[in-house]
């Protein structure tokens, strides 16, 4: 699985349609709902609003697309399938479209809306998703350097600590590093 690491956006004028191309994190539902919320404010005179996201959830990939207004199958299923085929997550895709006056048909909104998205994935910035565990902790103070050397060798972090009698810590480090941080801290 891959993710994106930034928001981008990237334009295309097409048999005089203007096509806007978004990409953006997005960890939630509401999140995604959100964004559509802000871009529907940004661009109220646009045509369609077409989007696809992939979100990983606790109980869950949630994966959603629609067409907003095209004829079915054109717009947002062609825009899902690449964020598919790339094996993305936590992300949204919006294709906004100001209709130009000349109609492209199935075949060329399909193509349109596809070939936005793959443009538009070409050019953010894409990282592998690394699944990560936090883990809450209670220390002694001779135990913090140790922690925070085996944390740096484990691609891990301190999220939060707490310094009273002893040291709670919240930490985060990748899930596959789990059994190894285990080991040393039983």
């Amino acid at each position: 699985m891959r993710i994106v690491v930034k928001a981008c956006e990237c334009e295309e004028i097409i048999k005089k349609s203007r096509f806007i191309g978004i990409i953006s994190p997005c960890q939630s539902e509401p999140e995604a709902l959100q964004i559509l919320k802000n871009l529907h404010v940004q661009h109220p005179n646009a045509s369609h609003i077409v989007y696809a996201y992939r979100i990983q959830t606790p109980a869950g990939l949630v994966c959603r697309f629609y067409d907003a207004g095209e004829p079915g199958g054109t717009a947002g299923k062609p825009v899902f399938q690449h964020l598919e085929g790339k094996q993305l997550i936590n992300l949204m895709v919006v294709v906004i479209r100001y209709f130009g006056g000349i109609k492209l048909g199935a075949g060329g909104l399909t193509r349109a809306y596809g070939n936005l998205a793959k443009k538009i994935i070409e050019n953010a910035e894409i990282a592998d998703h690394i699944e990560r565990v936090t883990l809450q902790l209670v220390l002694e103070y001779n135990q913090l350097q140790m922690l925070e050397y085996q944390l740096k060798k484990l691609n891990g972090k301190i999220v939060q600590q707490d310094f009273a009698e002893q040291i709670q810590v919240q930490v985060q480090l990748p899930k596959h590093h789990l059994p190894a941080f285990q080991l040393i801290f039983q």
